[in-house]
């Protein structure tokens, strides 16, 4: 049997069962009556002394009567709810992570009655991803997430379930402009391509050859870090020279065979920003040309192989935009607004942009 841990007053740590004002007393070193007032918002008492009150009540598993009849009614709300979600790039090494925020999310939400169905798409696809909205519309759906596809027809489809069906919309990873979505939760796509102009313009010491290689033009995403990126090299590099955006359609082959047909086209090229999938690409170009001095490399996420990637020597920055968080605050945004009414307290949820080299992954 596991051995239970007890708190700093001595309670024990674990034991719910049971837990009584007394014991929280004892072991905050206050009277009965303060535990009281502090837990039941009773009257004044300092605040530290009610932080110490609540965080040991934590500890020990005890919930006041009020909060708890609080969390059945919220619980009672989403009983019976359906979040759907739509994804991008099912296949893409990045979304292990969205999938893995998506699960957990799913899990917490079963747990207060909430449904969550997912509709993976295997790529940037406008007919696949109106199949999939429509599907999960039809099953009843009582707001969704999505990874949108830029066009017109997807977002006259997002309005038509915002205005028409009172269906919340939230958008993640990648956004779309013209619609009534509530909010955006991802990385802040044009920032991080300033980002990466800003590492490149620095290593290449603001002048020579760079090659730009996107997914999807119709991804939101890439294009915005792309749009970033091009941006920055005009206002505060413009000595450097851009020799192409091509797209990849996140394929490693097709990164591989880009690099490869513009190094021969520019021998003296510098630098290669990928600004999506497909980046083991990079390190298949670079053995089969067997370089005697590579291009600086910037890529995005942090996955298993971009990791090694970077420990070998084969890219020096990466972007990493916290997949894992993106596919789990998405969902957490939904459960609040169908379960407390409660819509998000800004319309642009950014998570961090982290910049990873080969010294600091851990």
């Amino acid at each position: 049997m596991r051995a239970q841990e007890r708190t700093q007053g001595g309670a024990r740590k674990g034991d719910s069962m049971g837990v009584t004002i007394r014991q929280i007393a004892e072991a905050a070193g206050v009277s009965r009556g303060t535990v009281d007032r502090a837990l039941n918002n009773r009257g004044r008492i300092n605040p530290e002394v009610a932080k110490k009150i609540e965080q040991i009540a934590d500890e020990i598993g005890y919930v006041p009567k009020h909060r708890k009849k609080a969390d059945d009614t919220v619980k009672q709300a989403g009983r019976g709810k359906r979040i759907g979600v739509v994804t991008q790039l099912s296949q893409s090494s990045f979304m292990l992570q969205v999938n893995k925020g998506i699960r957990d999310a799913s899990k917490k939400l079963a747990d207060q009655g909430i449904e969550v169905l997912v509709k993976e798409n295997a790529s940037v696809d406008e007919a696949e991803q109106m199949q999939a909205i429509t599907e999960l519309e039809e099953e009843g759906i009582d707001a969704l997430a999505v990874m949108p596809v830029d066009c017109d027809n997807v977002r006259v489809k997002l309005n038509e379930l915002t205005e028409e069906k009172n269906i919340p919309v939230v958008t993640f990873n990648s956004d779309i402009v013209g619609t009534k979505r509530y909010c955006f939760v991802g990385l802040n796509n044009w920032q991080s391509g300033q980002t990466a102009a800003g590492l490149m313009g620095l290593m290449m010491r603001g002048k020579g050859k760079v090659l730009v290689i996107t997914g999807y033009f119709s991804n939101s995403a890439g294009s915005r870090r792309v749009d970033g990126f091009v941006e920055e090299l005009k206002k505060n590099f413009p000595e450097m020279d851009l020799v192409g955006v091509q797209s990849s359609f996140d394929h490693t082959d097709e990164v591989e065979k880009i690099i490869v047909n513009a190094m021969s086209a520019f021998p003296d090229l510098e630098g290669i920003f990928v600004a999506s999938g497909g980046q083991a690409g990079v390190k298949k170009a670079f053995d089969k040309l067997d370089l005697h001095k590579r291009p600086y490399v910037i890529i995005y996420d942090l996955t298993p192989k971009n990791e090694k990637a970077l420990l070998e020597g084969t890219v020096d920055f990466l972007i990493d935009q916290e997949g894992y968080d993106q596919g789990y605050r998405a969902l957490s945004i939904l459960s609040d607004m169908l379960r407390r009414g409660r819509t998000p307290e800004k319309e642009y949820m950014y998570t961090e942009i982290n910049i990873k080299t080969k010294y600091n992954l851990n």
